[in-house]
């Protein structure tokens, strides 16, 4: 091969290289606006489909304003279409969760091997053309490019987690007149006065002479949820970790302690907490240190009872079988 042979290819290399890039980004569009047919007066409304939570359907207008309506409020074929995309929806979420894991950026793998090919035939030019001085600087950049694509691909093998849904958070917290909810791009905020609306205190055995008191979970003091969670690089396990303030804060509004006291003894087993999984803290505030199952009975037995404060949900008691987390 001579040099102008070398020289061409190289130049192909090179367009070859730039025209992956300039496609290598995924195309996108949103949801297209839709009208919709209600049963009441034939009634039509023109909104964006965002979810369905049980019977409840909830869309956005051109306004961008939250409507919420019940399934049964369209009429048949409007009923099935939202049933159709909710369906989708879900799987896409599910094959989104199976397939992320070990998923490389297309831009950061197309950019590697680019530069990969072009410092291959740039070896190759120098090789035939006797200039050896260079070989072992060409063959040190080619190696440095098979590092980072390695390098790129193993930081991003983490497995990326579904975004909290807005309107499934409103309809868990929303269950409870006492609690208040609010969100902007990147917190679900939650706000109460810190007491709940069953009793408490009762059943415990060693008091700490704490009693209830109103507490203001509101504006800059409200509890925040992350809309998107993301998995730890380093875990940190509750038995020796979270001794102290809340780790969850749950549908009703109440902080959930680690269940260890800020002793790292096991509150319910000495005593401490009361028939609800909860007790007064030395700032008088009632918190649970156990996972209050009791709610269950409110936001119904397959929806969370509460949500860490890392953003992933508290579920309460089932009798399927659970996987190793």
């Amino acid at each position: 091969m001579n040099n102008k042979s070398l020289k061409k290819l190289l130049f192909f290399l090179v367009v070859q290289f730039v025209s992956v890039q300039l496609f290598a980004h995924d195309g996108g569009r949103g949801t297209p606006t839709k009208v919709w047919k209600l049963v009441e007066g034939n009634k039509t409304i023109t909104a964006d489909f965002i979810q369905k939570v049980d019977e409840i359907v909830y869309l956005s207008n051109e306004d961008h304003e939250l409507m919420v309506f019940d399934i049964s409020d369209f009429k048949t074929e409007e009923q099935q279409y939202i049933l159709d995309k909710s369906n989708w929806i879900h799987e896409q979420n599910v094959l989104q969760q199976e397939e992320s894991d070990a998923i490389v950026p297309p831009i950061n793998l197309y950019l590697a091997l680019g530069l990969l090919l072009i410092l291959v035939a740039l070896f190759m030019y120098h090789y035939i053309t006797k200039k050896k001085d260079s070989y072992w600087a060409f063959s040190l950049s080619t190696l440095l490019v098979v590092f980072v694509a390695c390098k790129s691909k193993s930081s991003t093998s983490s497995l990326k987690m579904a975004a909290n849904d807005v309107p499934f958070l409103a309809s868990i917290f929303g269950a409870f007149d006492k609690v208040n909810t609010r969100y902007d791009d990147t917190y679900f905020y939650i706000e109460s006065d810190g007491i709940p609306d069953h009793e408490m205190m009762t059943g415990i055995t060693s008091w700490q002479q704490q009693v209830p008191i109103n507490h203001d979970y509101t504006g800059a003091n409200a509890w925040a949820i992350p809309l998107q969670p993301e998995l730890a690089e380093n875990p940190l396990s509750t038995k020796d970790n979270f001794m102290k303030g809340a780790i969850a804060i749950a549908a009703n509004g109440i902080p959930i302690f680690n269940p260890l006291n800020n002793r790292g003894e096991d509150a319910n087993a000495i005593g401490e907490l009361d028939q609800w999984g909860g007790h007064c803290g030395r700032a008088d505030d009632y918190h649970y240190h156990l996972p209050p199952v009791h709610l269950q009975a409110k936001v119904g037995s397959t929806k969370p009872i509460a949500y860490a404060l890392d953003g992933f949900p508290v579920y309460g008691e089932t009798k399927e079988q659970l996987d190793e987390n």
